[in-house]
């Protein structure tokens, strides 16, 4: 019972792990940057080991190349001096030497291969790790992009729903201010035609006949021809001839 409430509970916090994990995947993807790095870290420590190790050897190989260097040395000289027991005590040493030298040779070309192949193989998971990061990256980003544009569509679809929900109101609104305007230019109507406008054109007729009135006074004193609205010329008043009366004819005269 104990282990099914234990599932249960490592069941309820894997779905919310995962689900903080959805809604903010680039501190995951940093999680797994740093994770990395570690990783890296600690097999560059192991390559230092095998580096290490590798030095050793080749130490060793030249310390017991020094050795056997040596001892063929002695060796040869005490037997071409006769000394065949110190002769051979050199030689059991000699080959003493040369199998531990051929050996520590085994072994270091080996270490170094194996050297070689760790150093290959972390560099290409380094490789394949930043490719998929970098993947993971661009999916990211187009992620956000996914979601901004979803974010706008359903902004726009609600602004259109919202609007389209209120179609009654802007009706109404639209009738009501029609009303009111047809309703303005009624009574602009009704004092249009309730006002008085004849004195005003009399008014008008009287002004326009006392200007005219002093232009031909004015052009007659000035004895400047006055053009009347038909386009003929009206003389002034002093040019005009006199009209006379009528006379009676004298006797002598209609002789």
């Amino acid at each position: 019972m104990f282990q099914r409430i234990s599932n249960l509970i490592k069941g309820f916090l894997s779905l919310f792990i995962s689900g903080i994990e959805k809604q903010n995947p680039e501190a995951l993807l940093e999680a797994e940057k740093e994770h990395l790095r570690e990783q890296i870290a600690k097999y560059n420590q192991g390559l230092a080991s095998h580096a290490a190790l590798c030095e050793n050897l080749m130490a060793q190989v030249k310390n017991e190349e020094t050795q056997e260097r040596d001892l063929k040395a002695k060796t040869t000289a005490n037997l071409r001096a006769g000394n065949n027991d110190i002769a051979g005590q050199y030689a059991l040493q000699l080959q003493t030497v040369q199998g531990q030298l051929d050996d520590n040779r085994k072994a270091l070309e080996q270490a170094e291969a194996t050297y070689k192949q760790l150093t290959q193989a972390r560099d290409v998971a380094i490789t394949e790790a930043k490719a998929k990061l970098d993947t993971l990256k661009r999916g990211i980003d187009d992620l956000k992009v996914q979601r901004a544009m979803a974010e706008l569509s359903e902004m726009a679809s609600g602004m259109v729903s919202q609007i389209g929900g209120s179609g009654d109101t802007l009706d109404r609104l639209t009738e009501m201010v029609q009303d009111e305007r047809n309703k303005a230019a009624g009574k602009a109507r009704v004092a249009r035609d309730t006002l008085d406008t004849s004195g005003v054109q009399m008014k008008g007729a009287e002004q326009s006949a006392l200007a005219e009135q002093a232009l031909a006074d004015f052009a007659a004193k000035e004895g400047i021809p006055l053009e009347t609205k038909t386009g003929s010329t009206q003389p002034s008043t002093d040019s005009a001839p006199k009209v006379m009366g009528p006379t009676t004819e004298t006797p002598e005269s209609s002789q």
